[in-house]
């Protein structure tokens, strides 16, 4: 399961796009229940936001029982996910992710397609707090062997992604689309601390 990721790097371009935090900082450690910066479709194009990793839809109440990630092959009939995908698509923006694998001791590796950015599915929603209303966002998985990975959409797939008029077997066929093939680069294991966020989690083995 993709549990972690990294945002660190951008190009000028990216940082215009309407809504991108002016605070935006490099993150080489995103985890659920953090925030993350999430792109939806504006009405000129996409819009970036900040939101929290965990989907949080208006009626629940456990904060402790939202969801971080939602899996392609069944999300379109579970009810937690069933009307974000029909109307609530997002992208997650990132330069790679980690991924733990191996037996009693997992060791961790940096997973990259070796484009700038790479660009996972998602789903958000709207969750209100004290009277505002704050954005929740989960990650679309998919199976990878024995793990699970993002979805990682190309350029022409991230604007069907976005757009509400993208018909509903396109937006099934993007779920099962087969895995992107990537580059991987095995870590120290000091990426293990969840609480470091700092170019040292991507130190070499």
């Amino acid at each position: 399961m993709c549990g972690r990721y990294a945002l660190f790097r951008w190009s000028p371009s990216f940082a215009a796009l309407p809504g991108f935090p002016a605070d935006q900082k490099p993150r080489w450690n995103l985890a659920p229940n953090g925030q993350v910066l999430m792109l939806r479709a504006g009405e000129q194009g996409p819009q970036a936001a900040a939101a929290r990793w965990g989907l949080t839809p208006a009626w629940l109440k456990d904060l402790s029982k939202t969801p971080a990630h939602a899996r392609a092959e069944t999300l379109a009939e579970q009810p937690m996910f069933r009307e974000p995908f029909r109307q609530r698509r997002a992208l997650l923006p990132a330069n790679g992710f980690y991924e733990w694998r191996g037996g009693a001791r997992k060791r961790p590796y940096w997973m990259s397609n070796g484009e700038p950015l790479m660009y996972f599915a998602a789903l958000w929603e709207l969750y209100p707090v004290g009277g505002q209303e704050y954005l929740s966002v989960a990650l679309i998985t998919q199976e990878a062997a024995t793990l699970r990975r993002p979805l990682i959409l190309g350029e022409h797939e991230q604007a069907l992604w976005l757009s509400n008029d993208t018909p509903p077997e396109q937006l099934a066929a993007l779920l099962l689309k087969p895995q992107m093939a990537l580059r991987e680069r095995a870590l120290a294991t000091l990426v293990n601390d969840p609480q470091l966020d700092a170019p040292e989690c991507l130190t070499p083995a």
